[in-house]
């Protein structure tokens, strides 16, 4: 087969966190289930009614350009975006085409085009013969995100994506909820043999990462097969059918020149530096630790793994309480001890629960208390996942509950040899192994050795006690 050169681009949409809906005062509720109930005589387009700009949602998009170390715009006016669909009320859109709100940029090393604003489209569900329309989703603030066509593959595309919601709920500017629909993935996919861009097709309404990765990885696939047939790509618009994880043909894409771009006549334009609360200044003081920075201090100042690091970036309450409990410690290596079984037990724990929250039980105090059992020997690891598993459940003090469930550990050398001798004449033929220098059995008595105390041994010097008998 030739070689052939992927390039991808990306259309994100986000709709934003705000009160009411961008041109008009009804209330902005992704939660809403009563169909049709956030709508008015605005946002439904009746005659003589006039939109008002969202100053919030404007300011939104700003602090994203901020974020991305982008230019933000001084002028910048609406324009509108005519085509005729069942769920846009009015027969155009209200977006930005020629002034958008954020230019250039980069995030997760690849470079933006755009940041505008517009309004999102109402809701259409499909049964049989006929269609229902919901409106309430009609003139959400919604953000779209234009990235430069340098994405060169599925994965590159899927990670950008993570991270760009990350950082759209980092900023508290959007949940981003893709099974909501409260954020939309867009991949224009084009192959060719040269360094030319060959015909752009776009994928539509993509609604998860894993989806976004599935049908790039099939289009790019289908597009070369095609091309090896002598087979003519077209400009299209497909969708995804999860189904037969397959694109398929929707309609022909449009061009900018169809939709007839103009200014908005009823909304006026906007000079930025004109409004105080979008002075930079201003927006900054409302721009919290970012991903990328969190992932820096992280790693600087406690030197913990990767994969600990993200597990705080993706959880915001467990890093809370990670960031409680190193306030106690100054001791790296304590501080990894701590981050480890946060990341691994208690997140266990929690994707085992249907509880909402975790912190109303566990506590930094009590966490820390935790750790310092184990860094003292005074509980074995086995010891310290048991505890940690009733504090998740009910709380409570990790000494108190290891003397109540009898999980100190059993340093004593005569009441230990007891299951030493229990454990060597339960395992006469493992014994005779190990000493035949098998040495790799002696975990096995360990374990043995475990198990008659109850976990509550010292697993080192069990260990210590059967080489010495053996």
């Amino acid at each position: 087969m030739k070689e052939y050169k992927t390039t991808i681009g990306l259309e994100v949409h986000a709709e934003l966190k705000t009160k009411t809906k961008m041109f008009c005062d009804c209330r902005n509720n992704p939660d809403e289930e009563r169909p049709n109930f956030n709508i008015c005589p605005v946002c439904m387009a009746h005659p003589g009614t006039l939109p008002v700009i969202n100053k919030q949602a404007v300011k939104n998009v700003l602090k994203v350009g901020l974020a991305l170390n982008a230019q933000l715009a001084d002028f910048t006016e609406f324009d509108r975006k005519n085509y005729f669909y069942p769920d846009i009320p009015k027969g155009y859109q209200i977006s930005q085409y020629k002034y958008p709100l954020v230019s250039g940029g980069e995030l997760n090393g690849i470079e933006i085009t755009r940041v505008h604003l517009e309004e999102d489209t109402a809701s259409s569900s499909h049964s049989g013969n006929y269609s229902l329309v919901n409106y309430n989703r009609a003139g959400v603030p919604l953000m779209e995100l234009v990235t430069e066509p340098v994405i060169e593959t599925a994965k590159q595309a899927g990670d950008f994506a993570r991270e760009l919601q990350l950082l759209l709920r980092y900023l508290r500017v959007s949940d981003a909820n893709m099974e909501k629909g409260e954020m939309r993935v867009e991949a224009n996919i084009s192959v060719s043999q040269t360094d030319e861009l060959g015909t752009k097709v776009e994928i539509k309404n993509l609604n998860s990462f894993k989806v976004v990765e599935k049908a790039i990885d099939y289009e790019v696939k289908r597009q070369i097969k095609a091309l090896e047939n002598g087979e003519k790509i077209l400009q299209e618009t497909r969708g995804w059918d999860d189904n037969k994880s397959a694109t398929f043909s929707q309609r022909i894409k449009e061009g900018s020149d169809d939709y007839r771009y103009f200014p908005d006549p009823d909304l006026p334009k906007l000079k930025i530096s004109e409004v105080p609360e979008f002075a930079e200044l201003e927006l900054r003081k409302e721009i919290l630790e970012l991903p990328q920075e969190k992932r820096k201090r992280y790693k600087t100042n406690f030197g913990i793994k990767d994969e600990d690091i993200e597990a705080y970036i993706l959880n915001d309450e467990l890093a809370r309480l990670f960031e409680a409990i190193v306030a106690k410690f100054k001791d790296k290596d304590i501080i990894k001890l701590a981050s480890n079984y946060l990341t691994s037990d208690l997140i266990g724990l929690i994707k085992n629960s249907k509880e909402e929250s975790f912190l109303n039980n566990i506590k930094a105090d009590s966490f820390v208390e935790l750790i310092q059992l184990v860094k003292e020997e005074r509980i074995s690891s086995r010891g310290a996942k048991d505890i940690l598993a009733i504090m998740y459940k009910q709380g409570g003090s990790p000494e108190k509950i290891a003397e109540e469930k009898k999980l100190f550990q059993q340093s004593d050398e005569g009441e230990l040899q007891k299951i030493i001798d229990q454990v060597i004449s339960e395992n006469s033929n493992v014994v005779k192994e190990y000493k035949d220098g098998k040495e790799t059995v002696l975990g096995f008595l360990v374990g043995q050795g475990m198990k008659i105390s109850g976990g509550s041994a010292n697993p080192q010097k069990i260990s210590e006690l059967i080489k010495k008998s053996i």
